[in-house]
């Protein structure tokens, strides 16, 4: 992975401001030079930007880097994190605003294959859940924990006994024709919202409880580097998981992709 800051290589100084545990993020797939939702990635980072630091982001400038930073390594195909974080950030201080910095880090392009995964679900609910903040370090034990107890990854319920979110995607549930994404607090993430938006069929946001369960016959993941389906959920097993994971697949590569080059 290599990391440019502001435009620039990123020094050892660079990095290590980065070390500190305050910012936010957003990882997105890369291919020929476009990237699907570059305008809801660009949006999630200028929000967090005004929220931790109090401060503009410049999305045109941010577009610039990531695209000279694909220049710079010669690719059309990568993975891309855009962490923004501050070096002037003081947190005896936190009210103050502080410019920004800008990381840029490129990586191989990843595409997560449809494999059905087994899920289990876990309390716990994302601080600042609406901002995709670095603060990860929950979410990668409980995925942890989730394997060791034998299945594939975790789903987050909230003290309410609503579901919300998995560990790193957003969940969709299926009962016939229709798709329900839980109404919950959670990061609402760039694949939900362009399958929200090319779905076509009846779709519904709806708070979903763990009782409700029992009444899907089938559920999907989703995140910027992929879409899978849900094989089981706790007792619960989603028997049409494939099927729906095949049709969201299908309306996702009907979505157009947005050119970095401006």
């Amino acid at each position: 992975m290599t990391p440019y800051c502001n435009g620039r290589p990123a020094t050892v100084d660079d990095l290590a401001g980065a070390l500190t545990n305050y910012g936010h993020f957003t990882s997105l797939q890369v291919r020929g030079g476009a990237v699907q939702g570059l305008d809801l990635h660009l949006q999630r980072l200028q929000q967090g930007t005004a929220e931790l630091f109090g401060s503009a982001l410049d999305p045109l400038q941010v577009r610039a880097w990531m695209h000279g930073a694909l220049r710079v390594e010669d690719v059309v195909d990568a993975s891309l994190r855009v962490t923004v974080f501050s070096r002037q950030f003081d947190f005896r201080r936190p009210l103050q605003p502080v410019a920004v910095d800008v990381l840029v880090a490129v990586a191989p392009p990843v595409d997560l294959p449809a494999i059905s995964r087994r899920l289990r679900t876990v309390r716990y609910q994302r601080e600042l859940p609406h901002v995709k903040h670095v603060g990860t370090f929950a979410l990668f034990q409980h995925r942890r924990e989730a394997l060791q107890a034998g299945v594939d990854d975790a789903l987050f319920v909230g003290d309410d006994g609503h579901i919300s979110e998995g560990t790193t995607w957003n969940i969709a549930f299926a009962s016939g024709g229709t798709l329900v994404w839980p109404q919950a607090r959670a990061l609402r993430g760039t694949h939900e919202r362009l399958l929200q938006a090319g779905w076509g069929g009846d779709q519904q946001v709806r708070p979903v409880a763990l009782a409700d369960l029992a009444g899907f016959d089938a559920a999907i993941a989703c995140n910027a580097a992929g879409i899978w389906p849900i094989a089981r959920v706790d007792g619960v097993a989603l028997g049409n998981s494939e099927a729906l994971c095949a049709n969201a697949r299908r309306v996702l590569a009907g979505t157009p992709w947005q050119p970095l080059s401006s």
